[in-house]
């Protein structure tokens, strides 16, 4: 989404059009975040803001993945969540109770008001033998006035508390590409990842087996390419730039 559709709350140009033609078209597709503070409906919201439509069911982010997961290893269980709706939300609906009493596991998310209180509270809670999981391994994540410090900041601050490492869900683990995959019952070898990141979605993209494209809207440049051991299938400017090939 971010770097992709959107940049800091604005509609990078031709992106409309991109999603209306796959809409128009009848092709199946998520939009997909790390960012697990808002709710999928919070998100259409946003977008729609931006000048994108659509339905909520094709968001897809670093919470809903990672409640997928949990239901996945431990129906019905508990957690202890420092995070905000997105996550809690997320949770509620699969069934989860969230507690600080014992609970199975100690989940991590993005917030903008992290709390002293609520982190030490989950560092005991992991030394007491809860198990460690976070949405996504961003260390950073960008605002109107420069970078912030996002998930993966605070979970290396809680595995120097506890020695304990967590594990990460989003991006760039393929497992949330395969749950997106599951969720559109698509097949790895037609369907294609778009992303503005090398380090999250081409990476993430290729190890799920999916064809990748970079767009230069966000993160990386064109020169920054060439660092990395690994490569997109192609590389475009701007997600407008494949409007007419849908």
């Amino acid at each position: 989404m971010d770097g992709v559709l959107v940049h800091e709350g604005r509609l990078i140009p031709g992106a409309d059009a991109f999603i209306e033609r796959l809409r128009a078209t009848g092709k199946p597709f998520l939009v997909l975040t790390n960012n697990s503070i808002f709710t999928p409906r919070d998100l259409q919201f946003r977008l729609r803001s931006s000048g994108i439509d659509l339905p909520v069911e094709s968001i897809w982010t670093s919470a809903l993945a990672t409640a997928a997961f949990l239901d996945g290893q431990r129906p019905q269980g508990s957690a202890y969540v420092v995070g905000e709706a997105g996550l809690t939300t997320a949770l509620h609906e699969i069934g989860y109770v969230l507690t600080d009493n014992r609970p199975d596991y100690v989940v991590l998310g993005e917030t903008r008001t992290y709390s002293f209180e609520a982190v030490t509270t989950a560092i005991r809670l992991i030394n007491a033998g809860a198990r460690f999981v976070a949405t996504n391994p961003d260390a950073t994540g960008p605002s109107s006035e420069g970078v912030l410090p996002a998930t993966g900041s605070v979970a290396a601050l809680m595995t120097r508390a506890t020695g304990v490492d967590p594990y990460y869900v989003g991006k760039p683990n393929p497992l949330m590409m395969r749950a997106a995959l599951n969720r559109l019952e698509a097949h790895s070898e037609t369907t294609v990842m778009i992303g503005d990141r090398m380090d999250t979605d081409i990476v993430a993209g290729l190890e799920a087996g999916m064809r990748t494209v970079l767009v230069l809207t966000g993160i990386v440049a064109a020169e920054e390419i060439d660092r990395f051991p690994y490569r997109p299938h192609r590389v475009v400017s701007s997600i407008a730039d494949l409007v007419d090939e849908i």
